[in-house]
């Protein structure tokens, strides 16, 4: 079963790296349109401000589909979207195709390196990749692979190097129900299920997967 779960998570690798090249968006014309983008994440974007998320090398669908979210968010009054004070704001100007040009631009920009504290290395790779059967916890690595680095098909974000601040905030935003834009729901699922040690020990895992 382990080894049908890994042949599946490289086929989707395969498929995410292809989908990348044919993603519908102007990289060039997107570094044109990311100078307000910098003051957050970073010009590399790579945000030096670890409450805000690298999206360097982030998958280009992925980006497009947050960002059309954010509007969504800001459009609906918070009832449909993602909803953020900045980055709906941020969003509201942008047409589809810009959207779509700053998505392929950052993806094709190299996320930074990070690392893994010590301490949580063994606890942090056995919940990530094994989960906790007796909590209903699944492995995060059968949807992020086992590297983190998600798949631009399924739409599932590329989490490793990520900022740990980051990461902690987002699942925390997920386990209280203040995010609620992962496909069925799944992500809330599983971030009830987590402790505040289990979200601290994956933030910091995730810093340094690779």
């Amino acid at each position: 079963m382990k080894k049908i779960a890994l042949t599946l998570t490289m086929l989707l690798g395969s498929l995410s790296a292809s989908n990348v090249a044919a993603f519908d968006g102007d990289a060039q014309a997107g570094k044109a349109k990311a100078a307000t983008c910098a003051a957050c994440h970073g010009p590399d974007g790579n945000a030096p401000v670890t409450m805000y998320p690298k999206i360097a090398g982030q998958h280009a669908d992925y980006i497009y589909k947050q960002l059309q979210e954010f509007k969504l968010g800001m459009t609906s009054g918070g009832k449909e979207g993602r909803m953020d004070p900045v980055m709906s704001g941020m969003a509201m100007p942008l047409s589809d195709q810009d959207m779509r040009d700053l998505s392929a631009y950052f993806a094709s920009l190299p996320m930074s390196s990070g690392t893994t504290p010590e301490d949580v290395v063994e606890a942090g790779q056995k919940l990530y990749k094994a989960g906790d059967a007796e909590r209903g916890i699944p492995s995060c690595a059968a949807c992020h692979g086992p590297r983190g680095n998600g798949t631009s098909l399924s739409k599932f974000p590329k989490i490793s190097f990520q900022h740990p601040e980051y990461i902690k905030a987002q699942l925390e935003k997920f386990r209280s129900g203040d995010r609620n834009n992962d496909p069925n729901g799944m992500m809330g699922d599983i971030a009830k299920k987590l402790t505040d040690k289990d979200i601290e020990v994956l933030s910091k895992y995730l810093g340094g997967l690779h």
